[in-house]
């Protein structure tokens, strides 16, 4: 091997070393630029449901080009099956629709200008990330079907005759290869679902038999996922290509719903920016008062949704637009936006002098909660610069998620209790991406507290600070944030009180799904030739028929006792989270109250249901003579 004038070694670089690769190898080998990360299904940005989300994105298409009022899915185990009742692909290139990059109808249809997928790539990516993967299309009572594996054609049954509905039928399962074991979880799709109905009133989805329908479009979104009670009634306002509806909350925060052409931005962009802008201006303007932005727009709910020709998007998963304008001879998205709200929030405040009113209350309480909380946040600040010097309780990591690295997607904060159990996880962590903020002992029950207590107790405020999301989240500083507590009755009691914390001050942490719980195993089994780590009582007892007669069994306790060579296994690439998840029909105040609040006859008669339940399970195992599952239960 040749040295270079550095004395490093280097290899030969001819043409051998030059290859092009077909469509579906570069999808595979290079996922991320299709469908974002892989995932396993914990997370509602996951790659398998951007997968189910291409597919449906076509039925909509169709849909909104005035074909088809019905799009059927169903999600058995890992398989995917999606049915619409538009036109039909037509049959002669089903093929090229499903396996040739950047084929497709939208290129040059002025019908498809407002559409979402505009590259030709979508279900292609389903196809190349599937293990098998089967369209059919009907049209005009002929049907064609394609079935691949791996984005490898299997078979084509050539066009015969049908007497089914036109439209597009295609079932997929993604391919564990690539996504490991992975999980659809009902309540993500379901989500997408609504959303999918709210904007586009009059269309059907069907998912297992339960129907999603919308009649009012933004106004039942908002209706129907409000957390907390609405100071006035809803604003519901709707434009050519724009529809609005806002109102205000007694949360903390702001908390928005965007979409473009129908794709919900979670991460916003230029048009969730103009409308945020255009709502103060339009309030200032109206109340003829220069109040600050943050007290106007303070505990908002609002949803926003525009239509632009060939939106302009961040990345193929389409999660934050870039578009600066509406379309190539159209108005900036900012002025556009901004002459609406203009005109119709103001014509809307002018007929409802009560609803007016109560956003003007609103906004005067804001400005004078801030005004008290000034002096205190300023002391805080303080407090958390000097810390930092000498912080011992973060131990931050090089990248971070508002950064545009391309790992920022990846960065995670463990919040563990002990130095201990801080110890291991610092040690065996990835330093690029996983950060560690050490408590100590208990936090504090912060239900029915004021905000000024965030900045008074050391510890929310240090978490606060390191996490940067004392404004909004727009500077949040890691992607995941991960509780991580001993699966004790302590460990369990740290993990409420910070989900408290959260659900109570910064509710959009929960909301955008940022919060998760770390599961560890409870047991290693291993004998001499073999480790395997058991997360439930049904992995420990396969473990141990695997591993033959008397295997050496470890019942972990506390994270402490896991040493740091262990712990890489358990915050690596197969690191399980659970997530936070609050049901959109829940009030986050009641929720607060019922767990948190005093104790009541329905928690202490809920209490002991479930205590009888638990001790149910070790009563039948000790009658089965489990030993092990009784320890496990106990």
């Amino acid at each position: 091997m040749a040295k270079s004038k550095n004395g490093n070694e280097e290899s030969n670089y001819t043409e051998e070393n030059i290859r092009s690769l077909d469509w579906k190898e570069h999808i595979r080998l290079r996922p991320g630029m299709y469908i974002g990360k892989l995932g396993d299904g914990t997370a509602p940005d996951d790659g398998i449901y951007v997968l189910l989300k291409e597919v449906i994105d076509n039925c909509i298409d169709e849909y909104v080009m005035g074909n088809g009022k019905k799009i059927e899915i169903t999600v058995e185990e890992n398989t995917v099956s999606v049915r619409d009742y538009g036109r039909g692909i037509p049959l002669g290139k089903l093929f090229e629709c499903a396996a040739r990059i950047n084929t497709g109808a939208k290129y040059d249809s002025e019908a498809f200008k407002k559409s979402v997928g505009l590259n030709g790539v979508g279900i292609k990516a389903v196809n190349a990330l599937s293990r098998s993967f089967t369209i059919q299309s009907v049209r005009d009572k002929e049907s064609r079907t394609l079935d691949f594996a791996q984005g490898n054609l299997d078979r084509d049954s050539k066009v015969v005759s049908s007497t089914a509905r036109n439209g597009t039928s295609l079932s997929f399962v993604p391919d564990e290869a690539l996504f490991g074991q992975y999980r659809f979880r009902l309540d993500y799709i379901e989500t997408m679902l609504w959303n999918y109905a709210y904007l586009n009133t009059g269309l059907t989805l069907v998912l297992n038999g339960k129907e999603f329908h919308s009649k009012n479009g933004l106004l039942d979104l908002l209706t129907q996922n409000l957390t907390c009670e609405a100071l006035y009634p809803i604003i519901h306002i709707k434009g050519p290509d724009i529809e609005v509806a806002l109102t205000h909350g007694d949360q903390y925060g702001e908390e928005y719903y965007s979409f473009v052409n129908g794709q919900h931005t979670t991460q916003g962009g230029t048009h969730l920016a103009a409308f945020r802008e255009a709502v103060v201006k339009t309030v200032r303007d109206f109340t003829k008062k220069s109040f600050e932005a943050a007290d106007i727009r303070s505990s908002i709910v609002a949803a926003v949704a525009i239509k632009v020709q060939e939106p302009v998007f961040e990345s193929q998963t389409k999660t934050k637009l870039g578009s600066q304008s509406v379309g190539p001879d159209g108005p900036t998205i900012r002025t556009f936006i901004g002459n609406f709200i203009a005109q119709e929030l103001d014509n809307h405040l002018h007929r409802h002098p009560e609803t007016a009113k109560a956003l003007l209350d609103k906004i005067v309480q804001s400005e004078r909660e801030r005004k008290e909380l000034s002096g205190i946040q300023k002391l805080a600040r303080e407090r958390a610069k000097k810390a930092k010097i000498h912080n011992r309780k973060l131990r931050d990591c090089r990248i971070h998620f508002d950064s545009r690295d391309k790992n920022a997607a990846e960065t995670t904060l463990f919040i563990t209790e002990g130095d201990s159990a801080s110890g291991s996880i610092t040690k065996s962590r990835d330093v690029n991406t996983q950060a560690v903020f050490s408590l100590k002992g208990k936090p504090l029950n912060c239900f029915g507290l004021t905000k000024k207590i965030v900045y008074e107790n050391e510890e929310f405020n240090l978490l606060q600070n390191c996490l940067n999301i004392e404004e909004d989240l727009d500077g949040l500083r890691y992607n995941k944030v991960v509780i991580a507590t001993d699966a004790d009755v302590d460990g369990m009691h740290i993990r409420l009180l910070l989900i408290t914390f959260f659900l109570q001050f910064f509710p959009d942490l929960i909301k955008q799904g940022h919060l998760y719980i770390l599961q560890t195993p409870l047991f290693r089994v291993r004998n001499k030739k073999e480790t395997r780590y058991c997360y439930t009582e049904e992995e420990r007892k396969a473990a141990m028929a695997a591993l033959g007669a008397k295997p050496e069994i470890t019942r972990f306790k506390g994270l402490g006792e896991i040493s740091p060579d262990e712990f890489k296994h358990f915050i690596g690439p197969d690191m399980r989270l659970d997530p936070v998840l609050i049901d959109k029909h829940a009030s986050t105040a009641d929720l607060l109250t019922f767990y948190m609040g005093k104790n009541t006859p329905d928690r202490q008669d809920y209490i002991i249901n479930n205590l009888r339940m638990e001790i149910d399970i070790v009563e039948e195992a000790a009658e089965g003579k489990d030993e092990e599952a009784v320890l496990a239960a106990g």
